[in-house]
């Protein structure tokens, strides 16, 4: 395997974790732990399930790790193609990522929360129930934040995957068209509390996950095309 192959699947391979990754920690563990509409059930949940809901924690500091090694080994990958594009790209992923394990931090004020503590014994039930979705809700507000870096970071990768010429430029589409989705629902979400019902929301969801695992399926499994990426190569040095 050539080297331009080892570096395609090595993005490939890191991409393929954060996938795993973002949809354990904010679509699979999230559904066995919280119910938005029942705090108490929610409570229950959290204290019966602990190490779920620790294994939600790290999982998170997991997946924004990730995140960041990916735009590292895609920048190895694009940075012939348009440096500043590239530059940018990883700029708004390391921006992202600190506020990403900031938000993490309302997770771990939960488990201080939780259990039979000496020192939660004056606050009573409804108080720490209340206290914990509320750091739940803060957590969930800090997600939708970092929508926003979540789609910018995938305009300037979607231009380069589409001005490469060594990897399918009908995927940088998708990858820049789910930058404007993303943007659509935070912003659509923040300004009508019923977006999401919506069909224009539907919409917005659809182009990302299609750049985003097509692209990371595409390095992973296909590689690139060494002949275009060498030309790409030379022009640049």
């Amino acid at each position: 395997m050539n080297t331009l192959n080892k570096k395609a699947r090595l993005a490939g391979l890191i991409y393929l974790i954060l996938v795993l990754g973002g949809i354990i920690n904010l679509v699979y563990i999230p559904s066995h732990l919280i119910d938005w509409d029942n705090a108490v059930k929610t409570v229950e949940n959290i204290n019966g399930q602990e190490t779920l809901f620790r294994l939600w924690i790290v999982t998170g500091i997991i997946t924004f790790l990730t995140f960041m090694f990916l735009v590292l080994a895609l920048y190895r990958l694009l940075h012939n193609v348009n440096k500043s594009f590239a530059m940018l790209m990883v700029i708004l992923v390391l921006v992202s990522v600190p506020i990403s394990f900031v938000n993490i931090l309302h997770n771990f004020s939960i488990l201080s929360l939780i259990g039979e503590k000496a020192y939660l014994a004056d606050l009573g039930n409804e108080a720490i129930q209340n206290q914990i979705m509320l750091h739940l809700d803060s957590y969930r507000n800090g997600l939708k934040f970092s929508q926003i870096f979540w789609g910018l970071w995938l305009f300037p990768f979607g231009y380069l995957v589409y001005k490469s010429n060594f990897l399918p430029k009908l995927l940088g589409v998708a990858l820049m068209a789910g930058c404007f989705g993303y943007l659509i629902t935070f912003f659509g979400g923040f300004l009508y509390a019923d977006f999401n019902k919506t069909i224009l929301a539907e919409i917005a969801g659809i182009p990302a996950p299609i750049g985003e695992i097509g692209i990371c399926l595409w390095l992973l499994i296909m590689g690139t095309n060494k002949i275009n990426w060498n030309r790409v190569k030379g022009l640049k040095e």
